[in-house]
């Protein structure tokens, strides 16, 4: 296939939709955004990254830069995201805006929360544009596709990105008004909803669906993968499973303690391990020196994760994020759904009592009477449907 002239670069920037200008060269059309993209293979997975915008990076420029980040992948070469020529990215301000408020003190929880948002929403959209060309049109293309279906997710991004373009604001990166304000502004083109109407659930896989795709995911290579398939295994938060530590976890009793300040209630919660949970842990590589269990190669500890400085942590908050988009493009799921998943499937596969289900899921006991009487963690009842959940995932079982 022969490469596209200027003459029709110019044509399709106008025309929605991914155009192949170039070995490796893309026109990506979407909205107010068009952007020159490349295409490579990073440690055996299809790569999409961005050069810049049309508008500042001519057709040959676009080619040349294209042909470089193939060359360097070849080489096996980590490649990041282009930075603007004379500006910053909107991502590279948003991450600078998140390090300063982790510096300030901002929970880890809070750090995830805008982190992975970001990543899911906004970064897919508007992260590689110069912070200096996001407009009206841009913020608009980011929140008006959920805005009526998530519309408690839309008003945090919202005042997220807000935020961001108010930072680069004030390094100098742009000016002008902030495109991103609500009154007087945004209030004028979106439609307010109601409080009471806005119902918003984490999407949560279907439970019957699980046991493909556990299948899919015991293919997957990486720490990603694994500290996923842990997640689903022990029905934990994703953050509790990112951020185990070896010396919380008897493989010989198969038991998993999460002290209590890692657990979202502030208490110490005992994990039972099922058969196949103490399986992939024994399986997995350790690190010198680490008692992370799912640890990222190379990246140096921040305050957040309680390490000293130097120190090799867990992989990234956003990790099992991007791996569960890659494998389910077209299915708006979360992470954190398996739990909800799970409750699902133990309330109407087996005949285990409420009870017994909430705690395993961690959940404070609503009922305070229920509570008091209630001493123990029911850890035996709770090891028995952790083992059948994982041979249900396993093909077999309950279901």
């Amino acid at each position: 296939m022969r490469n596209i002239t200027a003459a029709e670069a110019k044509r399709l920037s106008k025309i929605e939709g991914l155009h192949r200008a170039a070995p490796s060269l893309y026109l990506r059309v979407r909205g107010s955004s068009v952007l020159w993209t490349v295409r490579f293979s990073q440690a055996g997975r299809a790569t999409e990254r961005s050069l810049g915008p049309f508008s500042t990076l001519s057709l040959a420029d676009a080619t040349a830069q294209a042909a470089t980040v193939r060359a360097a992948a070849r080489r096996g070469e980590a490649i990041g995201p282009a930075k603007p020529a004379g500006g910053a990215a909107f991502r590279e301000v948003a991450e600078a805006l998140i390090k300063n408020k982790q510096a300030g003190g901002w929970s880890a929880k809070h750090l995830a929360q805008w982190e992975d948002s970001l990543e899911r929403h906004v970064y897919p959209k508007i992260g590689d544009r110069d912070v200096a060309t996001i407009d009206t049109a841009a913020v608009l293309e980011v929140l008006s596709p959920i805005w009526s279906s998530r519309h408690e997710t839309a008003l945090r991004l919202r005042a997220r990105i807000e935020a961001v373009l108010s930072a680069a604001k004030v390094r100098g990166l742009r000016s002008g008004e902030n495109p991103a304000l609500w009154r007087g502004h945004l209030d004028q083109l979106l439609t307010s909803i109601p409080k009471r109407k806005r119902v918003q659930h984490l999407a949560a896989m279907a439970w019957a669906d699980v046991p493909s795709f556990m299948s899919d995911l015991r293919k997957r290579q990486g720490m990603p993968a694994r500290s996923m398939e842990f997640s689903i295994l022990t029905a934990a938060r994703r953050g509790e499973a990112i951020g185990a530590r070896w010396s919380e976890i008897d493989l010989d009793a198969a038991l998993w303690v999460v002290p209590a300040r890692r657990m979202k209630a502030g208490r110490e919660h005992r994990v039972p391990l099922s058969a196949q949970a103490v399986a992939l842990l024994r399986a997995l590589p350790r690190m010198d020196g680490a008692d992370v269990v799912f640890w990222g190669p190379g990246r140096m500890r921040r305050a957040r994760d309680g390490l000293p400085a130097g120190a090799i942590g867990p992989i990234s908050n956003t990790a099992q994020i991007k791996l569960l988009h890659s494998m389910r493009k077209n299915q708006d799921l979360t992470a954190h759904g398996f739990r909800s998943t799970f409750r699902d499937w133990a309330a109407e596969a087996t005949h285990f009592p409420s009870e017994v289900i909430e705690m395993a899921l961690a959940h404070t006991i609503a009922n305070q009477v229920e509570a008091a009487y209630r001493r123990g963690d029911l850890l035996d009842k709770r090891r028995q449907l952790m083992q059948e959940w994982a041979d249900y995932l396993d093909g077999g079982g309950a279901g």
